[in-house]
């Protein structure tokens, strides 16, 4: 088994239109699906991310105020999973309640050992 990382893109404009009743199920929905991964053994860990955050440029010379890209390019959150194989994990991904906002990704990205990556 070796680990991935799902990087969820987009849906942030379309959630934030939401009431307050329509978030709560979402969240469920998003709740339920993380606990199914989690009982067949895939989710190691995740969580949303803030909209704020700072870059830091040039060997930390330089720190700026961001992230600064197009929202459906913002980083809103990720997973750490486990799967067999890269095919495995974006199966998996298809699921993800993120897909219920059009425009919105999943990245899916293997993590390397820093020993096997020397």
């Amino acid at each position: 088994m070796s680990n991935f990382l799902y990087l969820f893109r987009g849906g942030d404009e379309a959630y934030a239109k939401l009431s307050q009743e329509e978030k709560q199920a979402h969240m469920e929905v998003w709740g339920k699906w993380m606990g199914g991964l989690q009982e067949k053994g895939h989710l190691l860990d995740g969580l949303p991310l803030d909209g704020d955050g700072r870059v830091v440029h040039n060997g930390g010379e330089l720190v700026t105020n961001g992230p600064h890209a197009e929202g459906a390019e913002l980083v809103g959150g990720y997973l750490i999973i486990s799967a067999k194989s890269l095919d495995e994990a974006t199966e998996i991904s298809r699921s993800c309640p993120i897909f219920d906002y059009e425009g919105s990704t999943v990245e899916v990205r293997q993590i390397l050992d820093m020993e096997d990556h020397v």
